[in-house]
């Protein structure tokens, strides 16, 4: 790494994390140096493990999700640190939800499966928003006549949840624990196979956290 000691590559990577405004991945940061005193992976991930211990007991946290590493604060302090914004986060409504949840949990599906569990007609509206916010993408075809398009989320979706993949997702029995946690977005989800199986959830602000 020519010059770049291991301690001025943290002191790099805090400060790139800090001003970046997005996620950035092993390589993005690797980009930061000349060809020629490029860290390897190992040292930058050393050096990402050394900040996320520096910032254990901290007010920020550096966070793994699905687009890289990012700064942030603890979900824990939403309730103070979103009174800096006088706007409030926009409230999704439970049908929202349950339309972005059924995706989550059920991909690939069509908007007709999302119809069927719900049992009543899913808003055009909805899936608009969540193609806008790019929460959610086609990923194919489902091979029946008039070819429905399945849909998928996106790692916007998980980036903007705080997951770094989608088996991050809490299990339907993990949601049942989720009611007394602050900073998790409220929804009520309807999941069903072939008999009716209801699961209140609050998974509340984090939505409202990261707006």
């Amino acid at each position: 790494m020519n010059n770049v000691t291991p301690e001025l590559l943290i002191q790099i990577i805090e400060a790139a994390l800090m001003v970046a405004g997005r996620p950035l991945t092993v390589a993005n940061l690797q980009k930061l140096f000349e060809e020629s005193e490029q860290p390897e992976t190992h040292a930058i991930r050393t050096a990402l493990a050394t900040l996320q211990e520096k910032y254990g007991d901290s007010g920020i946290e550096l966070r793994e999700v699905a687009s890289g590493f990012q700064f942030q604060a603890r979900i824990a302090l939403s309730t103070w640190v979103s009174r800096l914004w006088e706007e409030r986060a926009p409230r999704y409504s439970r049908a929202f939800l349950e339309t972005l949840a059924l995706i989550a949990y059920r991909q690939p599906i069509t908007r007709a499966e999302v119809e069927e569990i719900r049992g009543v007609s899913a808003s055009s509206h909805h899936f608009k928003t969540l193609m806008e916010r790019e929460w959610i993408r086609v990923i194919g075809y489902r091979d029946v006549p008039g070819k429905p398009a399945l849909y998928g989320t996106t790692k916007n979706f998980l980036d903007y949840f705080n997951l770094k993949s989608l088996e991050q997702l809490p299990t339907l029995s993990e949601l049942k624990d989720f009611a007394s946690q602050e900073a998790k977005l409220q929804v009520q989800l309807e999941l069903t196979s072939q008999d009716t199986e209801i699961v209140t959830e609050n998974l509340s602000e984090l939505a409202t956290a990261n707006d």
